[in-house]
């Protein structure tokens, strides 16, 4: 791994354990063992550095839908829900989402990151219950049940534990072949 890749490595696991505050040159060259002087050799600056950090975290949850669209495309329809299930509990960091939602309310990159995630993964969802509805209204309600759930359970407090969360996604997943989402 490149040193920059050290630098947004750590500085995401300091977003994710203590906030935007957290992610500190200094304390972030502490944790490496590297100087200040490697910080400013791969960025120009804090707000560079935190743009790179913006930009690391939107690939890398962008790479990971387009991974599990791939993987639940090879799954036929019914199962589909259960498949993304069990995926995506061990996708989900809420630690970092938490931070960078809570980032987001402050800070106009932040938040221009999170809105294009949330719009990623609410379409990802959509396209996932449209294999298995076909009103386009029902499909877009659909989506929005997991996605509002994975907002909800990043924002609680305390943590809620990943097996709690797993088991919602299960009873969602048992549940929706029997919802029936009123017509508008």
């Amino acid at each position: 791994m490149s040193t920059r890749e050290r630098w947004l490595t750590a500085g995401l696991e300091a977003l994710a354990a203590d906030g935007a505050s957290g992610v500190r040159a200094d304390r972030i060259a502490a944790r490496l063992n590297l100087t200040k002087g490697s910080f400013h050799h791969h960025f120009a600056g804090v707000e560079d550095y935190r743009r790179a950090l913006l930009e690391r975290h939107e690939q890398d949850q962008l790479a990971l839908l387009d991974r599990l669209a791939a993987e639940l495309e090879q799954v036929a329809a019914e199962a589909a829900l259960g498949a993304l299930t069990d995926r995506l509990t061990g996708l989900f960091d809420a630690d970092l989402e938490r931070a960078v939602r809570s980032w987001a309310v402050t800070d106009p990159a932040a938040r221009a990151v999170q809105e294009r995630l949330d719009g990623a993964r609410l379409e990802f969802l959509r396209r996932t219950w449209a294999r298995i509805l076909r009103d386009e209204r029902r499909v877009h309600i659909a989506a929005l049940v997991p996605h509002l759930i994975a907002i909800g359970a990043s924002m609680a407090q305390p943590r809620l534990p990943a097996e709690d969360l797993r088991a919602v996604f299960d009873l969602l997943a048992e549940l929706a072949p029997g919802v029936r989402i009123p017509e508008a």
